[in-house]
């Protein structure tokens, strides 16, 4: 249930069209329905604007077909992360509906109201960051932005990223992923005045420490408009971005 349909049914109990034990019914799982191996949240939706993402990688294949029937069942839209392609095939079979990204990692089962969200920048250092930017895309397409996808722009080549600084500037948010040593989002936040996430990926040689020297980087970035999520977290990235979009024409 979300906050469209919560109005809703309060609104027919107020106008007697269904009585309070009908209503009560519908609500006495509201806050989270227990499976005995998860506990859903069932009104994270109401909260928050969006249901609760599901970590699809640690859990085996029942439990994620039972967490994915108990959202199903509330018309709430099903995200999956980080989803092995076995796993995906077997859960396309139960939920035709269901759409698997296999470079994101993600499943996808939109329903419910469609969610709305601005206009999403997703740039990359290079082609090796795709992965962690497509599960940032994908994600921030589930909560209903518009995404625009700029790879392999990093500032080995600086000129390719000022040909599409305008494409990123008329964003209402910027993500950004890079490896390496992590300098690509401070040179983004300083050609645009738009928010930036960064997102620094496990890409590179040694010395990069599986993304630690991109971390540190983008964390000491003297660009005020960038903050960071963790390393290779392109669904918290993409995520907040959306979250960001979502007051486009306020700024």
């Amino acid at each position: 249930m979300d906050e469209r349909r919560l109005k809703s049914l309060l609104a027919a109990v107020k106008a007697g069209r269904v009585s309070v034990e009908e209503a009560t019914g519908q609500l006495k799982d509201l806050p989270f329905a227990e499976l005995g191996f998860a506990t859903v949240d069932t009104h994270r939706s109401v909260r928050f604007g969006f249901p609760e993402v599901v970590l699809g990688g640690p859990k085996t294949v029942e439990q994620l077909v039972g967490i994915v029937e108990t959202l199903a069942a509330r018309k709430q839209t099903v995200l999956v992360t980080r989803l092995q392609p076995d796993k995906a095939a077997r859960l396309t079979t139960r939920f035709p509906k269901a759409v698997y990204h296999p470079v994101a990692r993600i499943l996808h089962w939109p329903q419910g109201r469609k969610h709305r969200a601005g206009t999403v920048a997703v740039v990359t250092a290079g082609t090796s960051d795709i992965p962690v930017a497509e599960e940032a895309a994908v994600t921030a397409e589930a909560m209903g932005a518009t995404v625009r996808r700029i790879y392999d722009v990093g500032v080995a080549g600086l000129h390719r990223l000022l040909k599409r600084r305008e494409d990123i500037q008329d964003a209402h948010a910027a993500v950004v992923v890079a490896g390496m040593e992590g300098a690509l989002a401070s040179v983004v936040g300083g050609l645009v005045g738009i928010p930036v996430v960064a997102i620094p990926t496990s890409v590179g040689y040694g010395a990069s420490l599986q993304g630690v020297s991109a971390l540190l980087t983008m964390v000491n970035s003297c660009a005020s408009n960038v903050a960071v999520v963790n390393i290779d977290n392109g669904y918290g990235g993409g995520f907040y971005a959306a979250l960001i979009s979502r007051t486009r024409g306020k700024r």
